[in-house]
């Protein structure tokens, strides 16, 4: 019986950056899958390079200063071997990303619906108005109240929730194979964040999508994760089934981060 190819698959990936101070190392060959409909919540504290691995995923980090090598493997074929075209057909088409921060993310001069149809027409041929009335319906579909009126908004004209509902309209309009969400609740209040990180999980399901959660809030990645990977200063240190790594774990840096949280369920 063959295994599954899974739909992302990373292995020995490193990268490193040049400095004035020489070479420094960020993420330093780490490996991890994740198949088809599932989650992976890659953990740990900031600095330990999570973002920077979502960054070379999406072939985001400029070379040089960064160098990255390994292998990131979509459905078999590796990104870091695409040429700058074929990987923006990638960046949209197959992997959508939601970025932490959507003030920095979305563009401040356009109106949130023309980002939305951009992304729409780039990777797929259908006019102007077919793309506004699929893109007002999938905000919809995200819970941006009032979608048709906020469609024709600047960004600074809504609240954080709404702009990072407008940001995952925008990574799933293309329907991805894999989602990444970078910290996609930093930003927000609890009450908003509650609500964001519900509708991913929904979002995750009702496309039978794959996703890469980036995440410090412990809660949010038990009730979501299906796989845990943890990193610590650049390296992963442990992973493996959600329960087992959060109720059980291995690693005395997986030890001390699950104590620097509150418990997650009350006694």
């Amino acid at each position: 019986m063959t295994t599954p190819t899974p739909v992302l698959d990373v292995r020995q990936l490193r990268v490193s950056f040049d400095t004035e101070r020489g070479s420094i190392t960020a993420v330093d060959g780490i490996s991890f899958a994740i198949a088809a409909g599932t989650t992976v919540a890659l953990v740990g504290e900031s600095g330990c390079g999570k973002t920077v691995t979502a960054m070379a995923i999406m072939r985001l980090l400029h070379r040089p200063p960064a160098h990255v090598s390994g292998e990131i493997a979509l459905a078999g074929s590796n990104l870091l071997t695409l040429s700058p075209r074929d990987m923006r057909n990638v960046r949209g088409g197959r992997i959508g990303m939601v970025f932490q921060d959507p003030n920095a993310a979305l563009n401040p001069v356009y109106r949130v619906g023309s980002q939305l149809v951009e992304a729409y027409r780039m990777h797929r041929s259908i006019s102007r108005p077919q793309a506004r009335r699929l893109g007002i319906a999938l905000l919809q579909r995200v819970g941006l109240p009032e979608a048709e009126r906020h469609f024709d908004h600047y960004p600074h004209q809504l609240s954080g929730g709404m702009r990072q509902r407008v940001m995952i309209a925008i990574a799933l309009c293309c329907d991805p194979q894999l989602l990444i969400a970078d910290e996609p609740t930093t930003a927000l209040d609890m009450l908003a964040a509650a609500q964001v990180t519900s509708l991913l999980a929904d979002l995750r399901q009702e496309r039978n999508m794959s996703m890469l959660l980036i995440s410090h809030d412990i809660a949010s990645v038990a009730d979501n994760a299906d796989q845990v990977v943890v990193m610590y200063a650049g390296q992963v240190v442990e992973t493996g089934p959600c329960e087992h790594v959060l109720q059980a774990p291995c690693h005395p840096y997986t030890q001390a981060l699950l104590r620097s949280v509150p418990p997650l369920r009350s006694s």
